[in-house]
Parts: structure tokens; C-alpha cells; sequence
């Protein structure tokens, strides 16, 4: 073991610029694929009975004092727990490096303290740190006042200070404090410093290692980014203020981010207020609670590439939303699924080109029509929805019309009366025989109340995708009059129209066209006769007639 010389207070080689550059959340260059090999020796390594004897046996593997560090941190990382029965009874606890590891397990003072001996013994400059932290217990927007709460390490490596917090990188503490979950967090070892004062803040500023340094004040007011949220890819998220105060009932918000990546949101614990947009480099929410108040706000992301078993949507920013009045117009129906819109999501399941890049569609005559050009072996279920009961199930499928054209597709929207509206969109592969997945929906208004659209006519199995209905569109015909069939169909040899009595079509130009009479009865069917020597008929398509 070496002595060392007294450490050097930080300088301006050791300064990075503020804010964060978006470069690296590491304070030097790190090739964990390098670490793999000492990582693993290092959590083999199983010596208590004292600290040198634990120090040479993690020192073997390791030649550089990068790599030394990284087995000392390693090694405290995965064999000390946080003492949560300690932390609540501090009088009894000794935060002595001996008895640390003894015990193992301590609070961060100890594990601070353990991390700067183990250091000195391996000949690295260490230096305990203490100051605050928004850490566990911390609200949004809070001061701090008083003594510093937390303990972390800076350690000097290639010329330069580092920090680091084996605290954090070890695990977390649940809610109510009382149980401690090892879960090693790789963002604490050798943090960019523009992004470890997120939410360490030292009581000495020198130590923040940046340039300019923040004040309590600024530490305060800013934003708390756990680290998830660069752990993610995420690169920023606006406002940058914690507290945002609705205008007119709605708040904004956005988050910027490298690669493709899904989002979710809670107000208060749902995810009903709002209108989410998935965009390719992140996303954007407007919020718009129902109540007046302050409502907690909980932004929450995962890859759009789950690789791992463990990718599920992790918390990577809080709001406080303030209310001061609540836009009852924009009261969404329950049915409206998060994110809105489409997105690189819907075009990744083969949804391309949409007509309507927007979440929202207004229409003021109860009508609208959207377009995409589908992928290869795709088909699409779509459907209608509102609250309250005037839109059953299977009448919600009828007040949309799909028009296929070649690879397009054509989505017809008559809506029932005014209001808003959900449209869903379901699709699968035509070659597969199970189940549509639901992807992506839209949100329609009507401000109209004028407006009243019958449902378009019933299909049967026989209809096939690429026959098209030019009229009539309504599914319910007037009485006692004479109606004009207009159809788009091809490989059927006969199409007749069974009113009271039934009314053949004649075949002109791909069209089926003629009329039929709707005297005397209450439903109209068409029926195609496949093939000229059969002498069956097949139903493609029921409309209803007004009663008298």
C-alpha cells in the first residue's frame, strides 16, 4: 500500500461546463463491456474479517486506478445495504469503515466513509462529501435549510476529480422506509457532475466540479431528473420548472429524447385528463384536470424495444400541476386511450402516410374521412365510441366505413350527434388466424347538435375489403320511394336488390347499379349470386327502412 499526499482542492482542470452538453453521462470515458470480467471477480469477493484484507483481494484483478476503483465500488455497491432501522436511531450507529463492514450494512455516512478508506488503502485520492440531496422523503419544490442529510465521494482519477455516490448505487428504500431492495444503478459511478447536481448539492461549491456553479436557490427551483430518466436516453424535459400553473384550464408538457421511446402519464393517479402525442424524439402532453387544486403529475417512459424481462415503464419526472379553472369542454371520454394520434408506433405496425398527423379531429357537420397507406398483409377493425350508452358495441363498428383502394385505405366517419368520440383501430395479419390488436385512436369532436348520421348498412362475411359502396351510404332508407343502388364489386355473376320484391342491378363499368322500391317493408337486403349455375343466393349487405 502507498501513503498518500493530502488531496488537491478541486481546480479549473476539474470544472465542466453547465448546463449538461448532452454528451456523456459520465464524467471521463467508460467502457463497461471492459468492466464485465472485473465485475464479476469483484462480487465473488468474499473477505470480512478486515478492510486491508477485503482491499488485496479485490486489487488482484485490477491494474489501473480506474479499474481499482471500480472493483472498490463494485464490491460496497452489492455487499452493503442501507441501515433502515439505523437511519431512525442514529445515536447507536457508528459509521467506522471496520464496523461497516462488520455489520454490513450502514447509512451513507458509512458508506462514504468505507469508500475513502478503501481508497487510501489502494493508493487513490478519496474525499468524503456531504451537503443535500433529493433523495428519499424529497417534495417537489422544497428548500433545505439546515445540515447537509447526505454523504457521497469525489475521487481523483487520470488528473481529474470525479463523484461518485455508492449510496445510491447500491439500491433504493421503499415508501415508508422501512425496507431496503438492492438494486445497483450504474448512473452514480463517475456522474457527469452538470447532472449529478440534479440532485446532489454540496456544501461546498467547489465541489459541484462546474462551471458556473448553481446556487441552493437554483438547486431548489430546479427540475429533479431521477436517473432513469438519462438512464433512458431522455436529454431534457419542459417546463423546466417542477410547479406549472394551468392557462384556461391546460398545462403543457414535453420531453426530449435520442431514439424512439413510449410514454405514459398520471394525473392524480390517472391517465384521463390528458391528450398525449408520441413524437419520434419524445413526446407531448397536454393536461387538463377536472378538479381545481394541486395534482401530482408523474411522467413515466420504457424503450419501444423491450429487450429485457425487467423493461417496464419506470417514473423519470414529477410535476406539480396548480389548477385555478377547469375547461369542462375538454372532458374526455373514458374510452380515449393513451398516447392520441399517430405516431412511429402506429407506422410501425404498418399505419403510413395518415391523412391526420393531429390527435384531434374537428368536424362540423358530423362527418370526416381519414387515409393511410397500409403495409403489406394488413387487415383493420375499426370502431366507434362515446360515454354514456347511445353508441352500442356493435353499433359502434357501423359508423365507420372502410374504403380499400389498392394499399389504401379510406376510414368514413358519420357520427351519431354531437360530442366527442373515440375512433379505435385495430389491425392484424390477414394470415393470421387469431385475434386484432388494438393500435393506435384519434379523438373526435362535434360542437353541432344539429347533427344526427344513421349508421352505414350492415356487412356480412361475403362483402369483400375491396367492394365499395358509392350509395346509398345511409343504413336506414327513407319509406315508399324509390332508392338508387350504386356498388363497386367484381367476381359475382348476378346482385339483386330484395325489398318486397327483389330488383336485379345491372352491371356497367365494374358498377352494379339500378333501384329498388322500399315500399312495404322493413328491411332491405343485397344478395350476390356467385357463380351463374348455382342457384344460391349469398347476403352481402342489410339496410333498414324509416317506419311509416
Amino acid at each position: 500500500f502507498q501513503r498518500n499526499e493530502a488531496p488537491r482542492p478541486p481546480g479549473a482542470k476539474d470544472l465542466h461546463a453547465y448546463p449538461w452538453d448532452k454528451s456523456s453521462l459520465k464524467s471521463m470515458p467508460v467502457d463497461l463491456q471492459q468492466f464485465k470480467k472485473l465485475d464479476a471477480y469483484a462480487l465473488k469477493v468474499n473477505v470480512k474479517n478486515s478492510v486491508e484484507e477485503l482491499v488485496k483481494a479485490l486489487l488482484k484483478q485490477a491494474r489501473t486506478d480506474l479499474e481499482k476503483v471500480r472493483a472498490i465500488w463494485m464490491w460496497i455497491c452489492h455487499h452493503i445495504e442501507y441501515d433502515v432501522v439505523g437511519y431512525h436511531n442514529k445515536s447507536q450507529l457508528s459509521s467506522k469503515p471496520r464496523d461497516v463492514l462488520q455489520m454490513g450494512k450502514s447509512i451513507c455516512e458509512g458508506y462514504a466513509e468505507l469508500f475513502e478508506h478503501m481508497c487510501s488503502l489502494a493508493g487513490i485520492q478519496c474525499k468524503k462529501l456531504s451537503g443535500h440531496a433529493k433523495g428519499h422523503g424529497y417534495k417537489t419544490g422544497q428548500t433545505f435549510t439546515g445540515n447537509s442529510d447526505h454523504a457521497w465521494n469525489a475521487v481523483y482519477l487520470e488528473g481529474r476529480w470525479h463523484l461518485l455516490d455508492s449510496t445510491w448505487g447500491s439500491g433504493s428504500v421503499d415508501d415508508s422506509f422501512t425496507k431496503f431492495t438492492y438494486r445497483y444503478n450504474e448512473f452514480y459511478f463517475l456522474t457527469h457532475p452538470a447532472l449529478f447536481i440534479n440532485n446532489h448539492f454540496p456544501d461546498n461549491s467547489n465541489w459541484q466540479l462546474l462551471k458556473p456553479t448553481l446556487t441552493l436557490k437554483e438547486f431548489e427551483n430546479n427540475m429533479l431528473h431521477n436517473s432513469n430518466f438519462y438512464m433512458l436516453g431522455l436529454l431534457a424535459a419542459h417546463p423546466e420548472t417542477p410547479i406549472i400553473q394551468t392557462v384556461n384550464g391546460k398545462a403543457s408538457v414535453s420531453v426530449d429524447c435520442r431514439s424512439s421511446t413510449l410514454f405514459m402519464f398520471k394525473l392524480k393517479g390517472t391517465d384521463e385528463h390528458g391528450l398525449m402525442t408520441l413524437k419520434k424524439h419524445g413526446m407531448k402532453l397536454d393536461i387538463y384536470p377536472q378538479k381545481t387544486g394541486s395534482h401530482k403529475l408523474e411522467i413515466f417512459a420504457k424503450p419501444s424495444k423491450a429487450e429485457a424481462a425487467d423493461d417496464v415503464y419506470k417514473c423519470v419526472v414529477e410535476y406539480v400541476v396548480e389548477c385555478e379553472s377547469v375547461d369542462k369542454a375538454m372532458r374526455f371520454p373514458k374510452a380515449l386511450h393513451q398516447p392520441v394520434g399517430p405516431s412511429w408506433f402506429s407506422e410501425r405496425q404498418g399505419f403510413l402516410r395518415p391523412s391526420h398527423r393531429e390527435p384531434v379531429l374537428h368536424t362540423n357537420d358530423g362527418r370526416c374521412s381519414l387515409t393511410f397507406t397500409l403495409g403489406k398483409d394488413i387487415s383493420v377493425l375499426t370502431s366507434l365510441h362515446t360515454d354514456g350508452s347511445s353508441l352500442a358495441e356493435n353499433m359502434g363498428r357501423r359508423h365507420v366505413l372502410q374504403i380499400h383502394r389498392g394499399n389504401q385505405v379510406e376510414l368514413k366517419v358519420h357520427l351519431p350527434h354531437a360530442g366527442n368520440f373515440v375512433l379505435k383501430i385495430y389491425s392484424k395479419k390477414k394470415s393470421d388466424p387469431g385475434n386484432y390488436d388494438y393500435i393506435f385512436n384519434y379523438l373526435i369532436r362535434c360542437l353541432n347538435t344539429e347533427v344526427k348520421w344513421p349508421a352505414f348498412p350492415q356487412s356480412y362475411s361475403k362483402w369483400l375489403q375491396d367492394y365499395e359502396i358509392l350509395e346509398p351510404l345511409s343504413g336506414l332508407l327513407p319509406a315508399n320511394r324509390n332508392v338508387q343502388f350504386k356498388l363497386k364489386m367484381h367476381g359475382v355473376a348476378k346482385v339483386l336488390v330484395q325489398a318486397e320484391n327483389t330488383h336485379p342491378l345491372t352491371h356497367n363499368r365494374g358498377c352494379w347499379e339500378g333501384t329498388c322500391n322500399t315500399s312495404g317493408c322493413r328491411e332491405v337486403f343485397v344478395m350476390v349470386h356467385e357463380n351463374a349455375n348455382h342457384s344460391f343466393y349469398s347476403h352481402v349487405l342489410k339496410y333498414e327502412v324509416e317506419s311509416q
